[in-house]
């Protein structure tokens, strides 16, 4: 009984064999003129554009990427206004299709473009690179897989999504910009927002072990696609980078491409992929997939604590201000004269909304809204409201709160002398956060 299991065991490994691995040491085909070109451009745009990583998760280490930028800012700086007349005065911020990106991007392909003449000059008698390229996988590797990471984290714990504030809710459609309009449908849905950010970490933990390299790019290049797709039809300033990351696996999947053929169109035999080892000792292949386990494990823990803190700060778990809701004027005295609510007073306070704390926001009869900086003073219930833009408070009011729905505000308003009532109405009464899922719909809900 032990032999014929045995034997089954042997004729099942012979008929699914275990991928060839290659010592690192063998010996190798040459590459055509025109592959190693393209190799060396692809090496010095990858490495330009990828570095400092992965320096800002080493301790000890974690500053120099802040001095390699304050380098690198000097040549954008200066091609900016050699090249293109321009003066860059803004950095990223949140936005990463700044004129500062563009000019990075024309720098790096103009550096990598000459280190590419000078490689091909000086190294022109080398046949392959496959040692080199084995390494240069493994650096774009675990850069994308990182950002699929940490992307992800960023949407399975819901902070770059969040719940359409009130603000949000008020606003009018057709006032709402693109990227505004995308964030809104994203927040609406929990649901819809976890398992975006479950396929990307599906995308990025398929991309840590070896055996699923292939199918982790696969997976990246799917979510990566509509990624790239939003961002440019929506107007998301995040387009060079996605791009970028979608680059990034179509270059990992691109060894593949010929036996992927084959199996999905051609309908071909398809062979196993030789298995590259990094290292000809086998011990150390096995020490550099623990670090680099443990290194994914780390930045997506890291990230995924990165998520939750900002959750409570600025997202669904963030603290509610006291006076929280949608807060609908129903009497408004200026300098002593009434204002009733008529759509023709276009000025006239319509709603006061209070999202967050440090905030407040007015609109108006035409729906326009009015955004301030609040310093609120529960205990002397008093309101210092300061413009955007402006540094000094330009009104300050008083509050009384006779019920819990009803609020009287008095004071001096952008110099005029205000007296209001206000009446707060019920958040869930919005159709986009009380409709929910339905198992069954007779007929489409569609408002």
């Amino acid at each position: 009984m032990l032999r014929e299991s045995a034997s089954e065991a042997v004729l099942e490994q012979e008929d699914f064999p275990e991928p060839e691995a290659v010592p690192a040491a063998e010996a190798r085909p040459a590459w055509s003129p025109a592959r190693r070109i393209a190799f060396r451009f692809l090496f010095a745009y990858f490495f330009l554009y990828i570095f400092p990583f992965p320096l800002e998760y080493v301790p000890f280490l974690d500053k120099l990427p802040e001095y390699y930028e304050s380098l690198i800012n000097g040549l954008f700086t200066f091609v900016g206004k050699a090249v293109f007349g321009v003066v860059i005065d803004v950095q990223p911020n949140g936005s990463g299709d700044t004129t500062w990106n563009y000019v990075q991007l024309f720098c790096w392909v103009m550096l990598a473009l000459v280190a590419t003449v000078v490689w091909s000059v000086l190294d022109r008698r080398r046949t392959q690179y496959e040692r080199l390229n084995d390494w240069l996988r493994v650096y774009v590797r675990s850069s994308l897989a990182v950002a699929m990471l940490s992307y992800g984290a960023f949407k399975v714990i819901k902070s770059q999504f969040p719940a359409p504030t009130l603000d949000r809710l008020l606003q009018p459609y057709g006032d709402s910009s693109p990227m505004g309009l995308l964030w809104t449908f994203m927040g609406a849905s929990t649901a819809y927002t976890f398992f975006g950010g479950f396929c990307e970490v599906l995308g990025g933990a398929l991309l840590a072990f070896r055996r699923t390299i292939l199918l982790g790019a696969l997976v990246s290049a799917g979510v990566l696609v509509n990624i790239v797709m939003l961002n440019f039809s929506y107007d998301v300033p995040v387009k060079l980078y996605s791009a970028h990351l979608l680059l990034m696996a179509l270059f990992l999947a691109a060894p593949d491409v010929k036996r992927l053929l084959n199996l999905f169109v051609l309908n071909r035999p398809v062979e196993p992929a030789p298995e590259r080892r990094l290292f000809a000792r086998r011990g150390l292949n096995r020490a550099a997939s623990v670090v680099g386990v443990l290194f994914f494990l780390f930045c997506f823990g890291y990230t995924l604590n990165m998520s939750y803190k900002g959750t409570k700060e600025y997202g669904d778990l963030a603290p509610k201000p006291p006076l929280y809701g949608v807060w609908n004027v129903e009497e408004l005295t200026l300098d002593g004269q009434p204002r009733p609510p008529l759509l023709t007073d276009e000025t006239r306070w319509r709603r006061v909304v209070f999202s967050f704390p440090g905030r407040m926001a007015v609109q108006l009869m035409n729906d326009s809204r009015q955004g301030y900086r609040l310093l609120l003073d529960p205990v002397k219930r008093t309101m210092a409201l300061t413009k955007r833009g402006e540094t000094k408070p330009s009104s300050s009011l008083t509050y009384q709160r006779p019920a819990q729905d009803v609020l009287l505000v008095q004071g001096t308003f952008e110099g005029k002398k205000l007296s209001a009532r206000l009446k707060r109405s019920d958040p869930s009464k919005f159709l986009l956060v009380s409709r929910g899922f339905h198992w069954i719909n007779e007929t489409p809900f569609n408002r």
